[in-house]
C-alpha cells in the first residue's frame, strides 16, 4: 500500500514537472545549455581518448616494445667525412664505410643484451604482371624481421636457412599485393617478376592497418604493399652499394674530386647513399636495457665508422610515450573545460529553480495548506531539477556523438564512442540536477504556508 502511494506521488510530481518545463520552454533550454555542452565535451573527450589509446597500442604493436632503430644518414648535401679548413675549402679528414652487414654481425656477436638484429634494404622498383608495371617497394630482410616487427605470415611460410644462405629467388608479399596481382586466387607457389628477376612467392603476410600518423611520425611503411626477399638475395641479384662500379663517373661508390691540376681548387661530388643497408632494428631482451644498449650501440657504431656520425639512433617506444603524454595533457584540458561547463550548468539550474521558487511562493503555500508535506515539496522541485538536467544530458549526448563523427571526418583524428562513456555522461547529468536542485527544493519546503499564501 505504501509503495503504491509513493508511486502515485512520483507520477504526480513527474507530470507537474513536465507541465512547468513545457510552460517555460525557452528558459528551460537556456538553463540547460551548460549541461548540454558539458556532456557533449565529456563524450567527445572520451571518444578522442579511446581513439588515441587504440592508435598508440596499434603503433606499439608495429614498432615493437623493445626495439632500437638505427637509420643511416646518406651523403646527399653535406658529406660527414668532409671538414672545412681555415680557407673554407672542403678537405677529406675521415672516411666511413657506412652501415653494412659487418655492423650487423658485430652487434649480434658483441652486445649480450641484444635479442635479434634485423637489417633492411629498400629498393623502389616495379613488379610486372600481364605486361603492366606496378610500383612496389622491394625489401631485403633477415628471417627475424617478421618477429621483430610483430608481423604474422597469414599463409605460406618464412624463409628457410637454405633459401637465405643460397640467395634463392623467393619472396613473401603483402596482402594488398596478393589481391592486386592474384585477384581471387592464392599467390603461394606462383612466380612474379620484380624488375628483371623472377621470384617465387612462398608466403603472404597478414594485412596491417597503418595510419597516416604512424607513417609520418614513426617512419613506418605500408607493409601491405611490400615484397620481401632474403637480404642475401637482394645483395646478389639486385643491388649491393658496397660494390664500387668501374664506370668513369659514379657518385654512389665514393668521393670524387675534379680539378684543373693537382695544385688547383678541388670540386667534390657527393658520395650519395654509400650505406649498404637502409635500416637496422635491434631488439633487446628487456625494456629496462633500452637506453643503456642504445648508448653502447651508438659508441660502438661510431668507433666502427671511424668517428663519423653518419647514422641516427631512435627508440620508437619512447616517441610513443611522449605522444601518449601529450594526448593525456590534451584530455586533461578537455576534462577541465567539460567540468567547468557542467559546473556552470549546475549553477544555472540552481538559479532558475530559486527564481521558480519565488515565482511560485503562493502555489507552494496553497499545496502546503491542503496537506502537502515538506517532503512532497522537496520531491516536486527535485523532480523538476533532475528532469531539466536529464533533458540537457540527452541533448548533450546527441551533440557529443555528432561532434565526434564530425571531428573524425574533418581532422582525421580517430574517435571511438563507447556505451560506458554515454552512460557515464547520463549519470553525471542526472547527478548535477540532483545536487544543484537540493538548495532550491529545501528553500521551497521551509516556507511557512500562511506567509506563502499571503505573498504577493
Amino acid at each position: 500500500m505504501f509503495d503504491k502511494i509513493y508511486i502515485e506521488k512520483l507520477k504526480s510530481n513527474f507530470s507537474e514537472a513536465v507541465r512547468v518545463i513545457l510552460t517555460n520552454k525557452v528558459r528551460t533550454l537556456l538553463t540547460s545549455l551548460g549541461i548540454i555542452f558539458g556532456v557533449a565535451a565529456v563524450i567527445t573527450m572520451l571518444a578522442i581518448g579511446n581513439g588515441a589509446e587504440k592508435e598508440i597500442l596499434a603503433q606499439l604493436e608495429l614498432v615493437g616494445v623493445n626495439n632500437i632503430v638505427v637509420t643511416p644518414i646518406p651523403d646527399e648535401k653535406d658529406d660527414p667525412n668532409q671538414e672545412e679548413d681555415e680557407d673554407g675549402a672542403s678537405e677529406s679528414k675521415r672516411f666511413s664505410k657506412g652501415l653494412d652487414m659487418l655492423d650487423v654481425n658485430s652487434i649480434a656477436k658483441n652486445l649480450p643484451s641484444v635479442k635479434t638484429v634485423s637489417p633492411e634494404i629498400i629498393l623502389e622498383t616495379y613488379v610486372i604482371k600481364k605486361g603492366r608495371q606496378n610500383p612496389v617497394k622491394l625489401i631485403g630482410i633477415s628471417p627475424d624481421y617478421f618477429a621483430t616487427s610483430n608481423i604474422f605470415i597469414e599463409s605460406g611460410k618464412n624463409f628457410s636457412k637454405a633459401q637465405v644462405n643460397n640467395a634463392l629467388p623467393v619472396c613473401i608479399i603483402g596482402e594488398k599485393i596478393e589481391k592486386k596481382l592474384f585477384t581471387g586466387e592464392s599467390a603461394i607457389g606462383k612466380q612474379i617478376k620484380v624488375k628483371d628477376v623472377w621470384l617465387q612467392v612462398i608466403g603472404v603476410i597478414e594485412e596491417k592497418f597503418i595510419s597516416d600518423n604512424a607513417q609520418e611520425n614513426l617512419g613506418i611503411r605500408d607493409m601491405n604493399l611490400d615484397i620481401y626477399i632474403p637480404i642475401k638475395t637482394f645483395l646478389v641479384r639486385y643491388k649491393d652499394r658496397k660494390i664500387i662500379s668501374d664506370k668513369p663517373i659514379d657518385t654512389s661508390g665514393g668521393v670524387i674530386f675534379f680539378g684543373g691540376n693537382q695544385q688547383g681548387p678541388k670540386k667534390r661530388i657527393p658520395r650519395g647513399n654509400y650505406h649498404q643497408i637502409d635500416k637496422l632494428v635491434v631488439q633487446v631482451e628487456n625494456s629496462s636495457e633500452l637506453n643503456a644498449t642504445a648508448d653502447v650501440l651508438s659508441r660502438m657504431l661510431k668507433r666502427r665508422h671511424n668517428d663519423v656520425l653518419d647514422f641516427e639512433i631512435s627508440i620508437p617506444i619512447q616517441l610513443l610515450k611522449q605522444q601518449q603524454k601529450t594526448k593525456q595533457i590534451f584530455n586533461i584540458v578537455l576534462s577541465i573545460i567539460a567540468g567547468i561547463s557542467l559546473l556552470i550548468g549546475g549553477i544555472g539550474i540552481m538559479n532558475i529553480m530559486l527564481a521558480s521558487v519565488l515565482e511560485r511562493t503562493k502555489e507552494i503555500g496553497i499545496i502546503r495548506a491542503i496537506g502537502a508535506t515538506q517532503e512532497d515539496v522537496i520531491l516536486q522541485f527535485l523532480t523538476e531539477s533532475v528532469l531539466v538536467s536529464i533533458g540537457g544530458g540527452i541533448i548533450g549526448i546527441l551533440l557529443g556523438v555528432f561532434a565526434s563523427y564530425i571531428l573524425e571526418i574533418t581532422t582525421g583524428i580517430e574517435t571511438i564512442l563507447s556505451l560506458s562513456s554515454i552512460l557515464l555522461s547520463f549519470f553525471v547529468a542526472t547527478l548535477i540536477g540532483l545536487i544543484f536542485g537540493i538548495a532550491p527544493a529545501r528553500s521551497a519546503a521551509n516556507k511557512s504556508p500562511i506567509e506563502a499564501i499571503r505573498h504577493e
